[in-house]
Formats: C-alpha cells, sequence, structure tokens
C-alpha cells in the first residue's frame, strides 16, 4: 500500500456526541458519560498542537439542548464552569491560545458568563493557536442572527465576504474537517455556513473514547480526500 502523504488540516471541528450512550453501554449514570466526554477535550486540543492545527470548535451545548432534564441541564452547567475555571484553561491563554465561544451565552447562569467573558478577554490577542467552544449555538440560529444583523444595518443586498463577518466565526477559515463521533451521519445544523466545503467524518466511536488513535485515523482519512472546492 503506498504511503499516504499527511495533509494537516488548518480548522478541525468536533461534534462531540455519544456520551449518554457510552455511559448507557457500561451501565453507568448518565453524567458520568458527561464527565468522561469533558475529560477528553484537553487530550484532543494537546494533540492538536503536537499535529500542527491552528484551529479547533468543539460544540458542546446546543440551542436544542435546553429541551434536556433539568438534572441532566444542571449538571453540564457546572462541567462549563468547571470549564472556564480550569487550570488547564489559563495555561492555555498564557501560552498563546486564543480561546472563543461561538452560540448567545446570555441564558447561562451569571457567573458561568462571567467567567466565559473573562477567559475571552483574557486570550483576545492570542493567535497561537485558536480554540473554540461552541455554547447554545445552532447553525440556523446563527444565520438568523447575522441576517436580522445585516437588516438592521440597513443592509439590502450583501456578498459572501459580508455575511460572513457577521458570524460568530469572523476572521477564521471555515473548518477544513468535520468529525462527528457515535456513528450519527449527520451535522445537525452545526457550522451550516461555514462547513459547506468541510470534509466530513463519522466513527461509530462514542466521544469519550475517541483518543489520539481515533483522532489519527480522521486525519489520515482527510489526507486522503481530494478537496475540489466544486472545481
Amino acid at each position: 500500500m503506498d504511503k499516504v502523504k499527511e495533509i494537516v488540516p488548518k480548522h478541525v471541528a468536533f461534534i462531540m456526541d455519544g456520551n449518554r450512550r457510552w455511559a448507557r453501554s457500561k451501565a453507568l449514570p448518565l453524567m458520568t458519560g458527561h464527565a468522561r466526554g469533558y475529560g477528553r477535550v484537553e487530550p484532543t486540543i494537546e494533540y492538536a498542537r503536537k499535529k500542527g492545527i491552528k484551529y479547533l470548535t468543539f460544540w458542546a451545548f446546543s440551542t436544542e439542548n435546553w429541551n434536556r432534564s433539568e438534572k441532566e441541564i444542571s449538571y453540564l452547567m457546572e462541567l462549563f464552569r468547571k470549564l472556564f475555571k480550569e487550570k488547564y484553561i489559563e495555561r492555555l491563554a498564557k501560552d498563546g491560545v486564543r480561546i472563543g465561544v461561538f452560540g448567545e451565552i446570555k441564558p447561562f447562569p451569571k457567573d458561568i458568563r462571567e467567567n466565559i467573558k473573562k477567559v475571552i478577554k483574557s486570550s483576545y490577542k492570542n493567535e497561537k493557536m485558536f480554540v473554540n467552544i461552541a455554547l447554545n449555538y445552532g447553525g440556523r440560529d446563527e444565520i438568523i442572527r447575522a441576517v436580522n444583523s445585516l437588516i438592521k444595518a440597513g443592509k439590502e443586498k450583501v456578498t459572501e465576504n459580508e455575511f460572513s463577518k457577521r458570524l460568530y466565526s469572523v476572521g477564521q477559515p471555515d473548518p477544513d474537517l468535520i468529525i462527528r463521533t457515535s456513528g450519527e451521519m449527520r451535522l445537525s445544523g452545526f457550522l451550516s455556513w461555514q462547513g459547506a466545503y468541510s470534509e466530513l467524518y463519522f466513527t461509530d466511536k462514542y466521544w469519550p473514547d475517541f483518543d489520539e488513535k481515533e483522532f489519527e485515523k480522521a486525519l489520515l482519512e482527510y489526507s486522503r480526500r481530494q478537496r475540489r472546492f466544486g472545481k
């Protein structure tokens, strides 16, 4: 078999799916699945840094996730509270990594909002690497917000470039590769605009089991793809 020439994507985005199914498969509480999934974020970032991937986006909470049980939402809020107080996040910021959030954070508890704003502000000028956390995010919601913003600005006709400047991802390249775990083969509205030409990779592995070896498989598959962008 011919050796595949490695092509490192600039931007990889993750739909971190399967935490609850992972827990059920092991007869564990659902919250244990979320905790294990949370624990996979740091190793994933570190592996991406080692590979030279400059942009990462993690879909952590969708606009539809508010429909889950009060107990589950409360636990997820605790994880987000922990995430934005994490010493690891502070180290990333000090090491030149910019932390960003895609989504409307107003519905989150005040202390979480304040911690998010603090982390964003402290890392705003960093350019070594970009890590985005999608919270209360939905692709359709993002597009509608962009449209309403343009209407408010009095625009009647816009270019793709002008529209892109109204998105959460402004200033960042579109994802080269979108990875979804757990066997589901759809994007569910994730980065609907930005993902138009992204390579898609679906794996049966649940997110808590998506380790460095699985990440490498996805990157190898990406290297095999021929990206034409409609040409």
